[in-house]
Order: structure tokens, then C-alpha cells, then sequence
């Protein structure tokens, strides 16, 4: 059983032992480094979801999932039940084994299981903020458009870089895990305190960039719903993972691979999306769906009385799937917001703003 010692930070990101109270009671975040996980374990999250608070799973745009509605404080039998889904395997290191990695590389996989590794066995890094952000990426570059601090990305021919705020450093890949980790370090013993974050806040000259070059890359943008070779990539309305989703999955699948655009990749399962699309989840880039986001808003969020789930959802009534992405917010705090070209639009009054900003509908 994990150990229940409650680690301190300089920010309130969630984790199961330092729940966020929110407006619907409390809200747990449960990290997926790279974002491989079984449908099982899904479930397990799904259940308990419905048991003791909302009945949905949240995907986050890092990739990570949340438990919301809970109580507060959370019961022993509850930690209990996230504990034996595997997902807590540190309580020092929960908050900071946050790993975006490039869904379709599979290669990629015992990268980010070592990067895991290194950090949860280093006391020092349990220290990091909650959001700070590891990615690895391929020759695709997929996955480095997102908010990350650190990043490797892999090359051909067992070449690769070391990318940190805009500069970059060429490292072997068989040094990549050391070289990510001594970097963290240098952010930790050289940043002004504990509310700067994140390695951009950092100023140029900063030791955590030492022996890097200015870098710049055209990267790609979000996966997009649809096949992707022979696997599917699925997105998933507003990022809430429902029971009926998680039915209709584990007819096709054990595992998936969590992206941070709210959506998953089913290895094989592009030959068959009808199961997947008949079940409610998003299988083609032009679907509504594909194309808004939003906070959770009124109820659950004290800081507003937006309902943005229902805008969002009224509004895909009267969109097509063409026209700029629509993500939906109750305040300026903007939670949630992608990192891709998008329209935020903070507390609409009604579906009619929506859908007008959409510039697109039926």
C-alpha cells in the first residue's frame, strides 16, 4: 500500500493524496506517463466514478485523467480503490510524473518507462511543480507543440536533441534520461522560488539552458479523429469518458494510448469505428465534436455560472465540422485551453454566441 505522507509544492495541481476542492466536492488527478493504459483499468476508474462522485472520467489536455465530485475529505476505502488501479505507485513523486509522449511511436515506450523511472527514484525531483511537463516525441515531433518544460526527441540513424524553453542540444539517446533529469535538477536549484513553475519563466541566461542553441521546428499539429494506419484515433465529447464509451471499447481493445487532445488511440481498430462511433465517441475529423472544447464550468466550478458543458453541447446541434476549433470557458482563467489554433470564447450567455463564433453552421 502506498504510503499516505502528504507531499508539500508550490502550486495546488491535484494528485489523490492532495485533492483540489472544487465546487462539486473534490477532484482527483491521476497521471498516465506516455499515456498507455488498459481498458480494464478504465473501467476500474469508471466504476468508481459512478460510486462516489460523478459518473465520468476526465480526460485532461496533459493527458492525464481526473476523478471529480468526490468527498471531501476523501475515505480511506476510496484511495484504497484508486491505489489498486496501479496508478499510484509513488506518493512523494504522484504530482510529478507528468510525461506527454507521442501516441502512435510505440518505440518510444521504454523511453518514457525509464524517464518514469529516474524521476520517482530521485528524492530531489519530488520537489518539481505539478505542472511541470516531460515529452518525448519521435522524427514526428508530435506531442512538442503542448506546454512541455523538458523534451528529447528521438532521431534516425540513434541520433536525437534535448529541447528546453526555445533552445536545443544534441544528445545520444543513451544519455537522454540522464541529460532530462540533470536539467530538472538545474531548474529546481536555480529557479527564483517556488512559485516559478515552469522552465519558460525562466530567464535566458539560465543554467537549465547551458550548452543549448536557439532551436525552432515546424511541428505538427493534434491528431486528428480518424485511422492512423492501421490504428484509430478516437476523441472523446468535452474529455468525459462515459460507461457506455468504455462498453463499446473493450469489444476492440486491451490497451489505448491516451493523447493530450482529449482523445485515445485503439491499436487496430481502424478497419472497424462503427462499434466505437455507435457508442458516442468521435471517429472522423468532421464531426462537431472534433472541433470544441471547454472548462466544466457552473455547477462543479465555483468561479463561475457559465454552463459551458451545455453550450458546448447544444451548440454541436447546429455546427458542421468545418471552421475554427471553439473552446468554451467560465472565466479568464481559461482552464483547459488547447495549445492549437483556437477561438476561446469566456462566458457566453447563450448557445446563439457559440454557435455564431463557430462561423460555420447548419
Amino acid at each position: 500500500m502506498t504510503s499516505r505522507a502528504r507531499p508539500d509544492g508550490g502550486d495546488r495541481c491535484p494528485g489523490v493524496l492532495r485533492p483540489f476542492v472544487a465546487g462539486d466536492g473534490a477532484l482527483v488527478r491521476l497521471r498516465v506517463p506516455g499515456g498507455l493504459i488498459g481498458v480494464d483499468v478504465l473501467a476500474d476508474l469508471v466504476g468508481i466514478a459512478a460510486e462516489y462522485g460523478a459518473p465520468v472520467l476526465q480526460l485532461t489536455s496533459r493527458g492525464n485523467l481526473q476523478l471529480r465530485a468526490l468527498p471531501d475529505p476523501l475515505t480511506e476505502e476510496l484511495i484504497e480503490r484508486i491505489e489498486a488501479t496501479g496508478l499510484l505507485p509513488s506518493a512523494s513523486h504522484e504530482r510529478v510524473r507528468n510525461i506527454l509522449a507521442a501516441p502512435l511511436a510505440v518505440s518510444l515506450r521504454p523511453l518514457v518507462e525509464a524517464v518514469d523511472a529516474a524521476i520517482t527514484s530521485d528524492p530531489a525531483l519530488s520537489e518539481l511543480p505539478g505542472r511541470f511537463l516531460f515529452a518525448v516525441s519521435d522524427e514526428s515531433g508530435s506531442v512538442l507543440t503542448e506546454g512541455w518544460d523538458l523534451a528529447y526527441q528521438a532521431l534516425e540513424d540513434h541520433e536525437g536533441v534535448l529541447l528546453a524553453g526555445g533552445f536545443a542540444a544534441q544528445v545520444h539517446p543513451a544519455d537522454a534520461v540522464a541529460e532530462l533529469i540533470r536539467r530538472a535538477h538545474l531548474f529546481l536549484d536555480h529557479r527564483a522560488g517556488d512559485d516559478v513553475w515552469n522552465v519558460r519563466d525562466l530567464p535566458t541566461d539560465s543554467p537549465v539552458f547551458e550548452g543549448m542553441l536557439p532551436y525552432g521546428a515546424r511541428l505538427p499539429g493534434p491528431l486528428e479523429p480518424g485511422p492512423a494506419g492501421a490504428d484509430l484515433v478516437v476523441g472523446v465529447p468535452l474529455g468525459m469518458l462515459r460507461p457506455a464509451h468504455l462498453d463499446a471499447l473493450g469489444e476492440l481493445a486491451d490497451e489505448v494510448v491516451l493523447t493530450p487532445w482529449k482523445s485515445f488511440v485503439v491499436p487496430g481498430a481502424a478497419a472497424d469505428p462503427g462499434r466505437l462511433q455507435d457508442a458516442g465517441l468521435v471517429t472522423t475529423s468532421t464531426s462537431p465534436w472534433s472541433r470544441i472544447t471547454a472548462c466544466v464550468g457552473a455547477p462543479y466550478c465555483a468561479r463561475t455560472q457559465t454552463h459551458t458543458l451545455d453550450l458546448a453541447t447544444a451548440a454541436t446541434a447546429q455546427m458542421t465540422g468545418a471552421g475554427p476549433r471553439i473552446h468554451v470557458v467560465g472565466c479568464e482563467r481559461r482552464c483547459g485551453e488547447p495549445s492549437s489554433d483556437h477561438l476561446t470564447l469566456v462566458a457566453p450567455t447563450d448557445v446563439h454566441q457559440v454557435v455564431a463564433a463557430s462561423g460555420d453552421h447548419r
